[in-house]
């Protein structure tokens, strides 16, 4: 890794006394809450332990695996008729988790094998050397978990993304407000999707999977060029993100979330720009020879973090979209200033309108085939087709 983690992690505001306050009071409360639950549930709760793995990233010699470890009963696969209430139980169902401490896990692959603990939270985080590297050919290999301690025989497959040594560029998108409609500058329209929506009903932006596709096969027949996602939402949404992405039929890549809880350094360290800026510096310095294509939305920092990710690693960024979404005069003509200030450092940052837009720029610059933004026309004209029952309801609401 390069020193900019290191050198940034003490880049943070103070504290105020109230804050420091609040802390000290909350954290406790949180843990002492996460104790007896931990005890109640060890001696109530029928539901089955199981693993949850999220997808992985690396190299052939070195990838991370993460994932948590939870007694509940899963949340089952959404219909384009569950009811609001159905969407809301399963929202329940996902941040009112069992999380289960120090689980014990074992992870093997090919020739190796490792022991991991889970956290307080239930989480799992490692970073692994196997003995036998990994195929640089396949984009997309597998792990095997099972659970040693308390629910032996307890099984899952943990994905890892490793990008072939050939790729051309490598992506990297946020998620609220750029693939799916959240309304976060909004506060209360983003808690209604969140709490009243499921994949099914969740709207994603017009002709953004056949651009994402475009950006992944990239100039060379067959390419794998890989794409990160990155969000401020909790990782209880894992689940509902990765089923949405797959029910758009938007191209599979690693979706990097944040754990929402009373921990000090968490709720005053972690702010959106720390947070963003920390999940994609570890994906810069990990592929340091892969150029890169950085995708958010107007609605919040992205244009102000994407511009201090140029600043920190010059060369390595190839253009930003910037997809505009209803916000004022005065931010655009701020995303705007950004654009310049970025263009004078050889990058080019556009405020687009739509994906087609971003797709025309990204084939005159050589990045995508000749036709795709055929296909990407194409396909924003479908999602603009006549909305089905279910969107239709809730335009109306």
């Amino acid at each position: 890794m390069s020193e900019h983690n290191d050198k940034h992690d003490d880049e943070h505001e103070r504290p105020s006394v109230f804050r420091r306050s609040l802390l000290r009071g909350t954290v406790p409360v949180e843990r002492g809450f996460d104790t007896v639950k931990g005890r109640l549930g060890a001696r109530f709760n029928d539901d089955p332990i199981q693993i949850l793995p999220y997808r992985g990233f690396g190299t052939p010699e070195r990838f991370l695996i993460q994932g948590r470890v939870l007694q509940d009963e899963p949340v089952g696969a959404a219909g384009e008729n569950d009811t609001i209430w159905q969407n809301l139980g399963n929202t329940w169902k996902r941040f009112e988790s069992d999380e289960v401490p120090n689980a014990r896990l074992r992870v093997r692959g090919p020739g190796w094998e490792q022991e991991l603990v889970t956290d307080e939270e239930g989480y799992y985080k490692a970073h692994i050397e196997p003995s036998t590297p990994l195929d640089p050919g396949s984009l997309w290999h597998e792990v095997e978990l099972e659970l040693v301690h308390p629910s032996p025989g307890v099984r899952a497959t943990g994905p890892v993304m490793v990008p072939p040594a050939d790729c051309e560029l490598g992506i990297i998108s946020d998620i609220d407000d750029t693939v799916v409609e959240t309304g976060v500058t909004q506060r209360l329209a983003m808690a209604r999707t969140v709490f009243l929506k499921n994949a099914r009903t969740r709207l994603p932006f017009k002709g953004v999977a056949a651009f994402y596709e475009a950006l992944v096969e990239g100039v060379k027949p067959g390419g794998l060029n890989p794409i990160f996602f990155v969000s401020g939402s909790p990782w209880n949404l894992y689940d509902l993100l990765a089923e949405f992405m797959d029910l758009q039929k938007i191209p599979r890549g690693p979706i990097l979330l944040r754990d929402f809880g009373f921990d000090a350094r968490k709720l005053l360290k972690k702010e959106t720009r720390e947070y963003k800026l920390g999940c994609i510096r570890p994906i810069l310095d990990l592929y340091p020879k892969l150029p890169f294509i950085l995708i958010g939305d107007s609605g919040e920092q992205d244009p102000e973090i994407y511009r201090e990710v140029v600043r920190e690693y010059p060369g390595r960024i190839l253009a930003i979209y910037i997809r505009r979404i209803g916000t004022t005069k005065a931010r655009d003509e701020q995303v705007l200033a950004l654009a310049k200030e970025i263009r004078e450092e050889g990058v080019a940052m556009l405020l687009c309108e739509d994906t087609e837009a971003a797709a025309v720029h990204a084939r005159e610059s050589g990045w995508i085939r000749a036709g795709q933004v055929e296909h990407v026309q194409e396909e924003k004209a479908k999602d603009e087709a006549a909305p089905s029952p279910t969107e239709a309801v809730l335009k109306a609401e």
